[in-house]
């Protein structure tokens, strides 16, 4: 089994939980979110980076069908971010409890929004649900969720990935591309040492899945769940990742109660 190792970004900030990263190739801006400072990070292709804060917590943000505009999936709302300000498109009060917030947020194949939501404070509650959203109708996928997390979808979007890391393991389900439904969940894989949080797919279905508190990337077969390879890190928490560039991978981790070095750095890997 391959091993892989880790290395910091540039970007020497530690944050107290980065997550949801993505990198959109029309505008070469890398992107993720601190759900707790509730600030959105962008990191473009000269190097600058520019924060903006929602002043909530923000689950994720998901590139925008006009180039530089962004979704994000926030506490009390979907918002579209564009020309530097969000404005509220669907307000998420009446579906979520009050101790809940989005969590991990994707595009399906056909542009709908996959969203999770999970707990603001596990002493109140703890669970959510797998949500879809499209044109301002929002339903449920996945009743009763513990902790909503990664998804993807295979290449010849037929399959749907899903992380539910208050389970422990990693689902697969028949995805149909016309409707956006999934059925037929089972099952794919368990992590046992550690939790599977976000993750994302490449070119031949291999799954890149972040194990917090596992201090790695997991490399899987999105066919068997077969373990590949391993990337490993010098963080504890890790919470997601995705493709910068053809073979590089950023990863995000998480560094709230920590005090590793590098705990709640970004890092980027070839693989």
């Amino acid at each position: 089994m391959k091993k892989y190792q880790a290395v910091p970004f540039p970007d020497e900030t530690k944050y107290a939980l980065s997550e949801a990263p993505f990198f959109d190739e029309r505008t070469g801006i890398i992107s993720f979110v601190d759900i707790l400072a509730g600030r959105f990070v962008r990191i473009f292709p000269d190097g600058e980076n520019k924060v903006f804060d929602l002043n909530q917590p923000l689950g994720a943000a998901v590139p925008g069908e006009k180039p530089g505009d962004y979704i994000f999936a926030a506490t009390d709302g979907i918002y579209l971010f564009s020309d530097e300000k969000a404005t509220l498109q669907f307000d998420l009060k009446p579906h979520l409890l009050s101790w809940q917030r989005c969590n991990d947020a994707k595009k399906d194949p056909a542009g709908r929004l996959y969203f999770g939501t999970s707990s603001l404070d596990e002493k109140l509650g703890i669970g959510g649900n797998l949500y879809c959203l499209e044109n301002d109708n929002i339903r449920v996928l996945e009743k009763d969720t513990r902790i909503a997390n990664g998804m993807a979808w295979d290449r010849a979007s037929k399959k749907f990935f899903f992380a539910d890391s208050g389970e422990h393991a990693v689902f697969v389900y028949d995805y149909d591309i016309d409707t956006g439904n999934i059925s037929g969940k089972r099952e794919l894989f368990k992590i046992t040492d550690g939790v599977p949080d976000g993750m994302c797919i490449d070119d031949d279905d291999n799954l890149f899945v972040a194990v917090w508190g596992g201090y790695r990337i997991e490399k899987r077969s999105a066919k068997t769940g077969e373990l590949l390879a391993v990337i490993e890190l010098l963080a504890e928490n890790v919470t997601s990742c995705c493709f910068i560039e053809k073979h590089k991978l950023l990863i995000t981790t998480s560094g709230e109660g920590l005090s590793g070095e590098r705990d709640g750095k970004v890092f980027s890997c070839e693989v």
